[in-house]
Formats: structure tokens, C-alpha cells, sequence
């Protein structure tokens, strides 16, 4: 269009602007489909949660299999939870594990190290305690170390960022404590998560 100036002016493509309105949102069936992102049912979608991870069954054979566990966002602190995972995780299995923390040198008498490429080998389990925002990147992390499973722990929430971990190729475990589903498929779980001390003939998955 031209101006009375005599200079042309461009006018916003109306195409291209609702498309920068329109937001994807997945289904629980898996499926996705473009809403306006200001729509209620956008809204009430985003907020839901869809993405389904590995079942009781899954998680189990997950744990069975791992050899090696590191855990991101470990804490020297003994009030922290990552803290209180690292002991039992020491104490209660066999797994190689390994503490990653940028900012220690020695978690729970084992040496701490800045990054997972840091790491001795490829652990087999990367188990995160990052804030939710921060997952994306910690999936970025894994991926290149190698490692082939994630598992997000309890209380921590990035459903966006599960179905990406899948989509890089990841196993992923989100929002459960490794500590709770370990010993409760030994038998070793009390109704508040901690260590009976009970005697069970069933074999463990030590």
C-alpha cells in the first residue's frame, strides 16, 4: 500500500499473525492438534497431564537392568533429599552410583563431579533433581553422555520435556522417587517411604 507520502507501508500478513497465535497441544491419545492459545480448551489441555510414562512392570525391568546410576542436582546436605536418595541408593544397592554437582568435591564420601561427561562410563540410570524448567537442558545433557534412560524424581514435573526425552531417543521417568520404587519391589517399603527392616524370602533387585 502507498502512503499519501508517497512511501510504501507493509501490513501484517493475517495468515502469519493467527499462526503465531495458535499453540499445539497433545491429546491423551498421543495425537496433537493447533488451538488458539488463548482458548480455554487450549488452556485446560496444556494444564492436564497427558504423557504417560513407563508402567509398574517398565520400571521395575528399568531397575533391574541398571548396573550404574548418577544423580544430578546431588546435594552434600543431609536435609536434602538428593542427599537422602544418595544414602539409600549407597546402602541398598548394588549399583555403581555416582554424585554430579558443579559446585562439591565429595558427596557422601564418594568424589562429586561437575558434569555427566565428567562421569567414568555412561551411566545406565541419570536420575535429576533440577527444578522443572530446567529438565529440557538436563535431556540435552544425557543425551550426550550417552546414557539412555532419565528419571526425574518425585515432585518434579516438565511434561513438555518428557515427550521431548522420548523423542531424543530416551527412557523417561518423571515425577517418582528411584528410592520408593526400589524398595518397594523388594519389599522393603514402609506406607512413608522408609526401610522397614523387614525379611522377605523374595528375591530383591539389588
Amino acid at each position: 500500500m502507498t502512503t499519501d507520502a508517497g512511501t510504501t507501508a507493509v501490513l501484517p500478513d493475517a495468515d502469519a499473525a493467527a499462526s503465531d497465535d495458535l499453540e499445539t497441544v497433545r491429546l491423551v491419545n498421543g495425537l496433537s492438534c493447533e488451538l488458539p492459545a488463548s482458548s480455554p480448551l487450549a488452556k485446560l489441555l496444556k494444564s492436564q497431564r497427558t504423557w504417560v510414562g513407563p508402567d509398574a512392570k517398565q520400571r521395575l525391568a528399568i531397575l533391574r537392568a541398571a548396573k550404574s546410576v548418577a544423580i544430578v542436582g546431588a546435594s552434600p546436605n543431609p536435609a536434602r533429599s538428593s542427599f537422602f536418595v544418595g544414602t539409600y541408593l549407597q546402602q541398598s544397592s548394588d549399583y555403581r552410583l555416582y554424585f554430579v554437582n558443579p559446585n562439591a568435591t565429595e558427596i557422601l564420601g564418594q568424589p562429586a563431579y561437575a558434569s555427566l561427561q565428567d562421569l567414568p562410563e555412561v551411566p545406565d540410570i541419570v536420575v535429576v533433581f533440577r527444578r522443572g524448567s530446567d529438565i529440557p537442558q538436563v535431556v540435552d545433557e544425557v543425551v550426550a553422555s550417552g546414557a539412555k534412560t532419565i528419571w526425574v524424581q518425585l515432585g518434579i514435573w516438565n511434561q513438555d520435556a518428557a515427550y521431548y526425552g522420548e523423542e531424543q531417543g530416551l527412557t523417561v521417568v518423571m515425577d517418582r522417587c528411584i528410592k520408593v520404587e526400589h524398595a518397594r519391589f523388594h519389599g522393603g517399603l514402609h506406607l512413608l517411604g522408609f526401610d522397614t527392616g523387614q525379611i522377605t524370602s523374595r528375591k530383591t533387585i539389588r
